[in-house]
């Protein structure tokens, strides 16, 4: 297939994220350049566009979509801005790369699916990034092998050192716990039927009025099940790690033991602080990857579909957490289109 010259991306959003791939695009990522940037701010966006030759700022996702010089969009917007953007991208027919998540609840995810299904191809890679990151890569490649037979757990940390202000006991499912919902629909192919939320003794490290930390349970359609420890005041640093338990034997990622030092009487390493110094690379593969793909033509990496799990599971898992039960996930079948 012929590939395109370079891919004017309109960034909508332009926050940490959004700045943050803005810089990503402009001195890392090959094949493209940011054409614009949309924020609510005008001023914020007009400060990014300004260190961007030949940017242009603006304030509505709709108008830069309309601009002749954009080929695809990067949404890093906050998630209930998510819908608007995307419908706005399925009007112009621009490929899309979506931070998650791809919209705040199942029920707008879900209008997203069948907007896609009506243009009769996709144009949506969401944002899950775990699914770029080498370690995670390295675990997929092996279980799908088969050379340890059938994944019968997986065993998933997740930690942070703090919890930002206002943080809630939803967010750790709908933020943060979201991302163990997706990697274990990826590595096991496997989609999650049912969650359960179990509580601990808070840490006396926690916020007022946040329960921290939490077990999360997943069973799946293939018979597995999969643990999430979500403990996000650790007050160590960032660290996520998953360890699949099969028939023939075990695989562990994520303990960060790529330098240990020797040193005044010690030895040791170090804890990544917060995820975009853990994940760096990861975000770096994906926008490269989506790039590569929009610029042959095709879509590639997590889609609505998994947008949509996502949120669904979520829902569940809220659910499960407020009410102390397990709880069913409810999903539609899966459309031919992402099969």
């Amino acid at each position: 297939m012929t590939q395109r010259g370079t891919l004017s991306v309109a960034v909508v959003g332009t926050g940490r994220m959004g700045a943050d791939h803005v810089r990503r695009i402009n001195e890392v990522t090959a094949g493209a350049r940011v054409a614009a940037v949309v924020d609510v701010d005008g001023e914020r966006a007009k400060s990014v566009a300004a260190g961007v030759e030949g940017c242009t700022a603006y304030t509505e996702p709709a108008a830069a979509m309309a601009d002749a010089d954009v080929d695809a969009v990067l949404i890093a917007s906050p998630g209930p801005a998510h819908e608007a953007a995307l419908l706005a991208a399925f009007e112009h027919d621009l490929p899309v790369l979506c931070e998650k998540p791809l919209t705040p609840d199942a029920a707008s995810a879900l209008r997203i699916l069948e907007a896609e299904q009506k243009l009769g191809h996709r144009r949506v890679q969401v944002g899950f990034m775990r699914r770029y990151d080498a370690e995670y890569v390295k675990l997929k490649a092996l279980l799908d092998s088969g050379q340890l037979g059938r994944p019968l757990m997986l065993h998933n940390r997740h930690r942070n050192a703090a919890s930002p202000p206002g943080f809630t006991d939803a967010m750790l499912i709908n933020d943060s716990v979201v991302h163990e919902m997706d990697v274990t629909r990826w590595l096991l192919g496997q989609e999650i039927t049912a969650v359960t939320v179990l509580r601990p003794t808070p840490t006396r490290n926690a916020p007022e009025g946040l329960s921290d930390p939490q077990f999360v349970v997943f069973e799946t359609d293939g018979g597995a099940l999969v643990d999430v420890e979500i403990y996000v005041n650790c007050g160590f640093g960032y660290q996520v790690q998953a360890e699949a338990v099969c028939e023939y034997g075990t695989a562990r990622i994520g303990d960060g033991h790529a330098m240990v030092t020797h040193m005044a009487g010690r030895w040791g390493g170090t804890v990544a602080q917060d995820y975009v110094e853990r994940f760096a690379q990861a975000y770096d593969h994906e926008v490269q990857a989506w790039v590569d793909a929009t610029r042959r033509g095709e879509v590639t990496g997590p889609s609505v579909w998994d947008g949509y799990a996502a949120a669904a599971v979520c829902e569940a898992g809220v659910s499960a957490q407020s009410e102390g039960r397990r709880t069913e996930v409810e999903l539609i079948d899966r459309p031919a289109l992402y099969a």
